[in-house]
């Protein structure tokens, strides 16, 4: 059963500068969520749940000890490949919940996963490249700075994207070193995950505001595309990165500039094919129609892909920290910080269901595989939903 095909038929960043972590710049960017009163407003009464889409609860499971904020979730095949910030990397099955292999990597980690669906590579907190195969432990290199992107295994490559704005390459099989390229770029950066994908042969990465295409072969520079551009007189003002997730359609990606815009790109040719401006701090989602985002104050977003006009847009999970979104058949799904998953209907925003998990929020936007619906606590508990 392809992904999806039984569901259609029934926070904010941190501020990083290059060396120090800057406080004043995380208590601004807590200001842009909240809208700078310093008080989180209260989220209106969701009122009784009504299904219009059966969903249950098909399994459990529980990755690593509630440490920091749960890592991207990798979605292949029938496998979820998951790291906890405790140093545990497990590879359930999501067909059953059981573990395909687990290990404890005992460091805690920054950034991961990446996986091509047998080798997995994380970034540790002190700046190391961990590659496993089947749960071993393969190589690792020493990096020159954070990472918070997941790297990308790829074409018997695993590539990194440094918090210093550096994409390097290395051969999966030996940690040998193929090429580094690295981009100046403004004084702030965010402790939050960006964008780093395979679109046929051409690497993409996001550099501050900008979709910029990489030979995979040597890191040499295809082209660039502006999604956002610096504005402002100080560092936090002028800070631009795009983060993931991103939503990838043949040629076209399309992705979001922290708090400032959400544009797609053709990767042909290298250009911008629209912006729109949008204030969200997560990534979006969608397919050849209509893209999906999340908004820093809890509206859902809905545009169309062909051109970026906005569909149609809901208040319903205003003033809730919502995760970036998943389309999965007829729902977008988000989760908020309040444990709960919620399925939206994709053509209105209406909701279709609500799904409680352990009462902690949401940690990372939500995936499928096997035709479930795969979900993390910031506790550290996964979630599996199926239709009904």
């Amino acid at each position: 059963m392809g992904a999806g095909s039984g569901w259609a038929a029934r926070g904010a960043g941190v501020l990083l500068r290059r060396t120090a972590v800057v406080a004043v710049a995380a208590a601004l960017g807590g200001c842009s969520l909240w809208g700078g009163s310093g008080a989180k407003p209260v989220p209106a009464d969701l009122g009784a749940n009504v299904p219009v889409l059966g969903v249950r609860q098909a399994w459990t499971a529980r990755v690593g000890t509630p440490v920091g904020t749960p890592l991207e979730v990798h979605a292949a095949g029938n496998t979820v490949t998951i790291a906890s910030a405790d140093g545990v990397v497990a590879a359930i099955d999501a067909r059953t919940g059981g573990d395909v292999w687990r290990v404890s990597l005992a460091e805690p980690l920054a950034a991961g996963v990446g996986s091509d669906g047998r080798t997995a590579a994380v970034a540790t907190r002190s700046n190391a490249l961990v590659v496993l195969d089947a749960g071993r432990e393969r190589w690792r290199q020493s990096l020159g700075a954070q990472v918070f992107t997941p790297p990308l295994v790829a074409g018997g490559r695993v590539f990194v994207l440094s918090a210093d704005r550096t994409v390097t390459a290395f051969d999966a099989s030996t940690g040998r070193k193929l090429w580094t390229q690295q981009r100046s770029g403004e004084a702030l950066i965010l402790r939050q995950a960006g964008v780093l994908r395979a679109v046929g042969d051409t690497l993409v990465v996001g550099l501050s505001g900008r979709m910029v295409g990489l030979n995979p072969d040597n890191g040499t520079v295809r082209w660039e595309a502006p999604i956002a551009s610096p504005r402002g007189t100080n560092d936090v003002e002028r800070l631009v990165e795009l983060v993931g997730r991103t939503s990838r359609e043949g040629d076209s990606v399309c992705a979001r500039a922290f708090q400032a815009t959400v544009g797609c790109v053709d990767t042909v040719r290298g250009g911008v094919v629209w912006t729109q401006a949008a204030s969200g701090s997560e990534g979006i989602h969608g397919d050849e129609q209509t893209l999906f985002g999340t908004e820093s104050n809890g509206v859902v977003t809905a545009w169309r892909r062909s051109d970026g006009t906005r569909t149609w847009t809901t208040e319903r999970l205003k003033h809730r920290r919502l995760t970036a979104p998943l389309l999965l058949g007829r729902s977008v799904v988000v989760g908020d910080d309040s444990g709960l998953v919620h399925l939206l209907s994709r053509t209105d925003g209406s909701p279709l269901n609500r799904l409680p998990t352990d009462g902690s929020p949401i940690g990372a936007a939500p995936v499928v595989a096997a035709d479930t619906l795969v979900v993390v606590t910031r506790n550290g508990a996964v979630y599996g939903f199926r239709p009904e």
